[in-house]
């Protein structure tokens, strides 16, 4: 009888377990599917501005209304007992090096928003939604050089069929190299900025008390302080305080801000519940949502060439996740 209840007792934690694991699941890819919903309407926003002012100007506008989105959350941290970075009893060595990781990543950060914004406006919705979504390639790149991954012959041959699908729209359809848009081109350049910014800013978090929202806070403190700089130099102060008064380019700027600081909490949670895998697979299609929506809001005619390059880089995405996922298995095996 007594073994009996013991095995009674296993059974229902393990019902319970697995009962918590599926819930978690569950909320992971709700949020992830919110995530999606998030990504998709950003290039929406970023395009419905006014464009009387300049993208640098919206850049830093977004980025400082971003900062007052974060506020809250950093007040409700810094109440409570845990403080993460500032913490007080944290060792000086760790916070001196939290605080500089976060120094040069917020300023990779203040350049890869502009050139957000921008590739938007010079490449088109579409086009640059695809070629942003590229993100994993120049991962796979860092990778390879810094950390010495070796990558199998499948990792190598969707890599190589990313780099054919965003040629192909690059060329706008013709594989001809001088068909190939600058403004694509440039639109390449947020991924790549972000590749660098993640890859160091993930091994901070791995070793510092640091909280997604405090990551977010010094991101965004740093990017509204150096593109504040940059558009009054740039730009010039009339130009700058002008678009302060600027009832319509203040109210996507702040949009754009608020979407933009809650999808990245809200990415951090998703991935607290499920694999980054997983929310990654839910999240590649945000190009196909783009569209959508660039038809229904902006009048956007939507290419056949952006369509078949999409796909491709699609098929090859969901088989970099696939191989991702099996290397996983394989190690947790062992």
């Amino acid at each position: 009888m007594v073994v009996s209840n013991e095995e009674s007792l296993i059974e229902n934690k393990i019902e319970c377990h697995s009962t918590t694991l599926l819930v978690q699941r569950k909320k992971g890819i709700l949020l992830s599917v919110i995530s999606l919903l998030f990504l998709g309407f950003l290039p929406i926003i970023a395009n419905s501005r006014p464009t009387n002012l300049s993208a640098l100007s919206y850049a830093f506008y977004l980025s400082f209304w971003e900062l007052i989105c974060s506020l809250p959350l950093l007040f409700i941290e810094l109440k409570s007992h845990d403080k993460g970075i500032f913490t007080m009893d944290i060792e000086p060595l760790v916070r001196k090096k939290t605080y500089f990781i976060m120094a040069i990543t917020g300023v990779i950060f203040s350049v890869s928003t502009y050139f957000y914004v921008f590739s938007f406006e010079k490449a088109g919705t579409v086009s640059a939604a695809i070629a942003i979504q590229t993100y994993p390639l120049f991962s796979i790149v860092w990778e390879s050089i810094f950390l010495k991954k070796k990558k199998r012959w499948d990792e190598l041959f969707f890599t190589g069929l990313i780099i054919l699908g965003i040629y192909f729209i690059g060329t706008e359809g013709t594989f001809a190299i001088h068909d190939f848009s600058i403004w694509f081109g440039v639109a390449l350049i947020t991924p790549f900025l972000w590749s660098i910014a993640h890859v160091t800013i993930k091994n901070t978090i791995d070793q510092s008390p640091i909280s997604p929202n405090q990551v977010t806070f010094f991101r965004v403190l740093i990017s509204s302080f150096l593109l504040f700089l940059l558009s009054m130099f740039i730009d010039g102060p009339q130009s700058v305080f002008g678009g302060f008064t600027n009832f319509e380019f203040q109210k996507y700027a702040f949009l754009m801000g608020l979407v933009y600081y809650l999808e990245l909490v809200n990415w951090f949670y998703a991935v607290k519940y499920v694999n980054v895998s997983v929310a990654s697979t839910i999240t590649t299609p945000t190009p196909v949502l783009t569209m959508i929506l660039a038809v229904i809001f902006l009048s956007e005619k939507i290419l056949v060439y952006q369509i078949i390059g999409m796909v491709v880089v699609f098929i090859a995405l969901y088989g970099l996740i696939w191989r991702g996922n099996k290397n996983l298995e394989k190690k947790n095996k062992i």
